[in-house]
Parts: structure tokens; sequence; C-alpha cells
């Protein structure tokens, strides 16, 4: 596994998160967040542990953690409030300048999220960016979802490569987890807004700045 790449460049795979990463999306899950444990719960939760979870476990799971009993709710009007925020979405700063110049060195890209399909679609349609992405995995994909390397190693089988190959970028501990336990180059990104990583591989401050660590 593994052959066909580039043993001259240093990560000829590179596998992004998605929220906080590519797109600039804290300020709309954060929003929804609000939304919908005020208006199911009639709660104002704190902002840190509102997204305390996020970017690991699928949305069902972040819900269970301020009232196991009403997911389902939770879940609805989170959905219902987020959907139409994508409207106004865009791309983190300079990430598109970056997947283009990544891609134009010959390397294989990929998305890992733990955002569903459904959702990873509708970012796709407002901002065009998954022309540059080789696979895509969500959390419709796989039965663990990060810090388990589970969706990280299914991105590498379906694009039959190894570890050593590949690195994956990402703004919270969870992506970094992920990326330590499938044995991938964690890099961790500081513009998402959601999250403090203290321990990756790689730190950068800028989009541009990933140019010069992978």
């Amino acid at each position: 596994m593994g052959g066909g790449y580039d043993r001259e460049m240093r990560f000829p795979v590179v596998l992004f998160d998605l929220d906080g990463t590519l797109i600039d999306s804290g300020p709309m899950i954060l929003a929804s967040f609000r939304h919908a444990t005020r208006s199911v719960l009639g709660r104002d939760i704190p902002d840190r542990e509102l997204v305390a979870s996020t970017g690991g476990s699928k949305l069902e799971d972040q819900m269970s953690v301020f009232d196991a009993d009403r997911v389902d709710e939770l879940v609805a009007a989170y959905r219902t409030h987020n959907t139409p925020l994508h409207n106004e979405l865009e791309c983190c700063v300079g990430i598109e300048r970056v997947l283009a110049e990544l891609k134009g060195q010959g390397r294989t890209l990929g998305v890992v999220t733990a955002k569903r399909r459904m959702t990873v679609e509708l970012a796709f349609r407002r901002l065009g960016i998954e022309r540059w992405f080789d696979v895509v995995v969500t959390c419709d994909d796989t039965a663990a979802h990060k810090p388990d390397p589970e969706p990280i190693l299914l991105a590498l089988e379906r694009l039959g490569a190894r570890p050593e190959d590949a690195a994956y970028v990402g703004d919270s501990p969870f992506d970094i987890g992920a990326a330590r336990a499938a044995g991938v180059f964690a890099v961790a990104v500081s513009w998402g807004g959601m999250h403090q990583v203290d321990d990756a591989d790689a730190f950068v401050h800028s989009a541009e700045e990933l140019l010069d660590v992978l």
C-alpha cells in the first residue's frame, strides 16, 4: 500500500477536518447550540461548555451531555437553526489557495469530519471546494468517531495510503488525538476559534503556514 506516492514529498496525503479548519463554521455552530439548549431545555449554558465536545463525536452524542432524555429534540432544534446558516458560510481565510497549491503539487487530499454527509454536502454546495478532495469520510461511514482513529484509518484505506505518508490537519484535541492514534502527522490550526490544542506535531496560525509544514 502507498507504493504509488511520491517518496520525495514529505506528506503526499493530506487529510483535513472540516469545521474550523476548512470552513469558518464556528459562529454558526455555537449559535445553533445556544438555540437548541435554550429552546428545548430553557437553559443558558456557557459557551465553553457548548463547544467542549464539538469536532469529535456525532451531534447526538454531543447533545446527550446536556440532556440524555431529550437528544432527539435537541438535535432537531439544532439542525432547524443550523441548516439555513449555510447560506452565509465561508471558507477559512486563505484555505482555498492552499488547497489549490497542495493539489497542484500532486498531493492527494481528503476530508475526515464528524458531520453527517448531508451537512457536508450543504457546505460543499455553498463553497465549491469538493473538487479538491479524493476522499470524504463523515460520521455516517464509521461506528467510532474522533478521537478514535477509525475515520482517519478508513480514509487511508480508501486511498491505499500508509499512515507514514499522511498528515491530518485539525483545530481540536479530538482531531489531534485521532491523528496520533492513527499514526499520522498531526497538525493543529489556531483559527478555528472554538478549541485550545496543546499537543501536536506542528502548530500553524495561518493557512499559508501549512505549505511550510506539509
